[in-house]
């Protein structure tokens, strides 16, 4: 499979580091996936994967039958690999918008012990600017080096969730930063890892070599595009709202222009997940560490945006509802941030849920797969497994996470379990002209009363 297979370590088990770990077992390489949690690594170890992620399972079992994927508590374990992926969250600090490097700084310390002088350390995770070159020193002391003795590359990840294993082994595009483009050491480093990747850069997917710096902004700066783009045109929507035009037909018109493109223009309740929210807020504050503050002050407005249409969202509920949701049933489909995920941090459905229900409606909350997390993660919802209890006798109905189940639903069938037939669609995916034939009053952010 592999001119070269290799031995590596993946450290940390969260989303990235069991996909990673995964996928380079699939290429052949002979993988250590090693982390804190003992419940973690017993479940991956057993074939079970502690989240949703479309085909994951299947080639968990695949990689641990063919003796090439363990798993581990032991950091001791990895002192063998000749290449370590950092793979550690980087979640944004309690009551600031800074990233909390806690977990990236742990990996170094944990890992320092066991590296070999001849292994090189590649780091994944979404960090601020300027912090390879810090983990560099910190890895060094750890281990007993100077820093220029540690080799390292930063290759950050550009994964969806849903589209995790096909992002990881047929990227868009590979980056590494270096610390000395171009020198003998920068190009000993670089053939290592094109070792790792050498299936899929066999197939001309494009590799880009760079300093640690350019490396590190290019995720943060990515992100920062997108939920620009989305707010973009959530904030047409409110124009639109305003002046009666219509965002989707907007979307569509502006999106055939090759400058702008189709995508990430859908208009709806606006993005959430682990990335997008923390990565924008965590950029501009590295941006005011640095002094360069205002470079970045748009970011506050893209925040903004994207919050003002969770509240629309309520508002449009409220009108539904007679201006009052005392007494009222509200069905909310979707509790996931996106579909094909169980992923519910920074959920948009979730916080128009709980607003809702704090202002006095009964809410339930119908998901496919992200029930358990939301149940475990905040419980103070109605939760129900099946969509027909989710609707029964709902008030309103709100399309929140754009799973293929609520697009495929026939409004005819479900038009009976509901008290009034009025759905809003949050996600501008469902068919206005099919819902309204069946009887349904149908409402859409962005849009007129069509």
């Amino acid at each position: 499979m592999l001119s070269v297979a290799r031995t590596i370590s993946v450290i940390g088990t969260g989303y990235l580091g069991a996909v990673h770990a995964v996928c380079m077992a699939q290429l052949g390489h002979t993988v250590i996936a090693v982390d804190v949690d003992e419940d973690k690594i017993a479940a991956f170890a057993a074939g079970r994967t502690p989240f949703y992620e479309p085909g994951l399972d299947e080639l968990l079992t695949e990689t641990l039958a063919t003796g090439r994927l363990t798993f581990t508590t032991d950091p001791a374990q990895v002192a063998d690999a000749e290449v370590h992926f950092i793979c550690v969250g980087t979640p944004q600090a309690p009551g600031e918008f800074r990233a909390d490097l806690t977990y990236v700084y742990a990996a170094a310390d944990g890992l320092g012990p066991y590296l070999r002088e001849d292994a090189l350390v590649v780091g994944k995770s979404t960090v601020p600017v300027a912090t390879a070159e810090r983990l560099r020193r910190r890895i060094a002391a750890a281990a007993g080096r100077e820093a220029e003795q540690v080799r390292l590359i930063w290759n950050p990840e550009f994964l969806r969730e849903g589209f995790g294993i096909e992002d990881t082994l047929t990227p868009d595009r590979f980056v590494y930063g270096v610390a000395e483009p171009g020198s003998a050491e920068a190009e000993a480093d670089v053939a290592l890892l094109d070792d790792v990747y050498a299936v899929p850069l066999a197939s001309g997917i494009p590799r880009l070599v760079m300093d640690y710096p350019t490396s590190e902004l290019v995720k943060v700066a990515a992100n920062a595009f997108l939920a620009t783009k989305i707010s973009f045109i959530n904030a047409m929507s409110e124009v639109c709202e305003t002046a009666g035009g219509d965002v989707v037909a907007l979307a569509k018109a502006i999106g055939h222009d090759d400058r702008i493109g189709a995508k990430f223009l859908g208009a709806g309740v606006g993005f959430g997940g682990g990335c997008l929210p923390k990565d924008i807020r965590a950029f501009m504050a590295r941006a005011g560490e640095l002094g360069a503050d205002q470079a970045l002050t748009f970011l506050r407005e893209v925040d903004a945006i994207n919050d003002r249409r969770r509240a629309r969202m309520v508002d449009l509920a409220r009108e539904a509802c007679n201006g009052s949701f005392i007494g009222k049933q509200v069905a909310v489909l979707g509790a996931a941030f996106k579909p094909n995920s169980d992923d519910i941090r920074d959920s948009p459905a979730l916080d128009v849920a709980e607003q809702i229900h704090a202002a006095g409606a009964q809410v339930r909350v119908h998901d496919p797969r992200a029930l358990p997390v939301a149940r475990a993660h905040r419980p103070g919802l109605d939760y129900r497994d099946s969509l027909e209890e989710a609707l029964a006798g709902a008030d309103v109905v709100l399309h929140l996470t754009e799973w293929q189940d609520y697009r495929d639903l026939d409004p005819a069938a479900v038009r009976g379990a509901v008290t009034n037939p009025v759905v809003i669609d949050g996600r501008n995916k469902l068919d206005p002209d099919r819902w309204k034939a069946a009887g349904w009053t149908y409402r859409a952010l962005g849009r007129p009363n069509l």
